[in-house]
């Protein structure tokens, strides 16, 4: 280990243990919606004793052998490979893991797009690593400069639970792909998942290239605190705040995703049944445990009634009415944040709000399987706790709005979400929301969709995020832009040096203008 390198991990262990301590109030106290209370299954812990010597062993075979373009496009071709053929596997895992979990979804969220990306990170790479010239002007001829992406070193990545395998893998191959080693830590609160990714990604990779470290609150607090060359996490907002902390001691770069309340906007012009449709898949889908879900809709009031009236139908359509076809829908994860989701509703309903379940289900069943029907709340005020929080279940607030600018002043008095999603077919409409609000993302007239477009960047903006990823965002995020000039033979600059009297006055003052 250096002298520098022990310096810094000392001076950060002061961050890391408040952050450990922090991190794990949040937990306790429910603060995350990222951070439910651990199932049975205990993950086998990784000794936090052992995070910095495993750090230092990728960093010092990544210095030794920094990966060319042909080890990269065989790493991530041996990846897609063994997912692909382990893909069966995966889905068992998450299942297990959820108590139950849509096979459907866990195929499309955590297989699709995660072979989406591979392909797309092999079918660019060779244009993203080639340098690219840049001029320097006529006052620096006949130099000539390049921009060239070298990779940064050994990235940390922290992965949730919501979508185990999505977060992990899209990370770790795109950092992969731009050259670098990777640590990763995956949930301790999806054991089962977590235990595939270890022995999926021992098979793949060497040692010595990526690693994965496994257990709770203090060892992700301690990982967190590594001098990584860059850290990726993925999680709350509450989180993240300690996250940085910890990391700020060593300067490590970081793409933070996080969390909020990210609205829908649903014009008058917009069929109520479409946005229906389309609101009940973007909501539901992974039971309302996704980061860029709908977190709340703000409709026309004239509206408001009818949109209920059209998410009650199709609900019922995709579930039944008792949701007997609850095989395709996905449980909330565990005992924990069930408790907390259940909150919401009870604090809800102690307000005298209206509270809509738009299926039934028998208290019994709901408790012992942790299923909880997709629910409406109608005209919260901020005060209640479903509208103080990213809400990370199937429960979906609805407002109504006078005009159009009083919901567009609703969303900017609150933080800038990860995700927004107007609905309108009037070109001006949505161009009056785009222009006055920002978000990490934006799908219009639709939900969830731009997270899968691979040539988009993914990223919050400030209690949301920071940094961005997926294709060349993800690429250029775990690469330096590393300028470099050449110099000429003979240069005119060699004869700018004192005394400067003469020729060498007035040239001087003729570049200045």
């Amino acid at each position: 280990m250096t002298t520098s390198t022990t310096a810094a991990v000392t001076a950060a262990n002061a961050a890391v243990i408040a952050a450990n301590a922090a991190i794990t109030a949040a937990t306790a106290s429910g603060q995350d919606p990222g951070a439910p209370e651990p199932g049975d299954d205990a993950v086998p812990a990784t000794a936090v004793a052992d995070l910095l010597p495993t750090l230092e062993r990728l960093r010092a075979a990544w210095r030794a052998q920094k990966p060319d373009y042909a080890q990269r496009m065989a790493d991530l071709a041996r990846l897609k490979a063994a997912f692909k053929a382990r893909m069966g596997e995966m889905e068992a895992a998450v299942r297990a893991d959820f108590g139950h979990r849509s096979e459907h979804e866990t195929l499309l969220s955590d297989g699709m797009t995660v072979l989406a990306e591979i392909d797309h990170l092999r079918g660019h790479l060779r244009g993203w690593i080639r340098p690219k010239r840049a001029g320097v002007g006529w006052q620096l001829w006949p130099a000539r400069a390049q921009v060239r992406r070298e990779a940064v070193g050994v990235v940390g990545v922290m992965a949730p639970w919501n979508y185990p395998v999505n977060l992990a893998l899209v990370p770790l191959a795109t950092a992969i792909a731009a050259g670098n080693h990777v640590f990763l830590k995956p949930s301790e609160h999806t054991p089962r998942t977590s235990a595939w990714l270890q022995a999926l990604l021992d098979d793949v990779f060497p040692s010595n290239r990526v690693a994965v470290a496994l257990g709770g609150a203090e060892l992700g607090a301690a990982f967190s605190g590594l001098p990584f060359d860059h850290l990726v996490f993925t999680g709350s907002t509450a989180v993240g705040r300690k996250v940085m902390a910890a990391a700020a001691p060593n300067l490590t770069p970081l793409t933070l995703e996080l969390g909020g309340k990210s609205p829908a906007i649903v014009a008058a012009d917009f069929p109520i049944e479409q946005a229906a449709a389309r609101l009940a898949t973007g909501k539901w889908f992974n039971g309302g445990q996704t980061c860029i879900a709908p977190d709340y809709v703000l409709i026309d009031a004239a509206r408001r009634d009818a949109l209920v009236t059209a998410l009650r139908a199709q609900v019922q359509a995709r579930y039944g009415a008792d949701m007997r076809d609850a095989d395709h829908y996905t449980r909330v994860i565990n005992a924990g944040q069930y408790r907390r989701l259940r909150g919401y509703i009870d604090d809800a309903r102690a307000r005298g709000l209206e509270v809509i379940e738009l299926a039934s289900v028998d208290d019994a069943r709901a408790e012992a399987e942790r299923l909880l029907p997709p629910t409406l709340i109608l005209e919260p005020g901020d005060d209640a706790t479903v509208m103080q929080d990213e809400i990370f279940g199937p429960i979906l607030p609805i407002l109504g709005y006078a005009h159009l600018d009083d919901a567009l002043a609703y969303v900017e008095r609150h933080d800038r979400p990860l995700a927004m999603y107007p609905f309108s077919h009037d070109k001006r409409t949505v161009e009056t929301i785009l222009s006055r609000l920002i978000a990490g993302g934006v799908t219009v007239n639709d939900t969830l969709l731009h997270f899968a477009a691979t040539n988009l960047p993914f990223g919050g903006i400030g209690p949301s995020g920071m940094g961005q990823y997926h294709g060349r965002a993800g690429f250029d995020a775990f690469t330096k832009a590393m300028p470099v000039l050449w110099q000429a033979r003979f240069t005119a600059t060699d004869l700018i040096k004192p005394p400067y009297r003469g020729k060498i006055d007035r040239m001087i003052r003729w570049l200045t203008g």
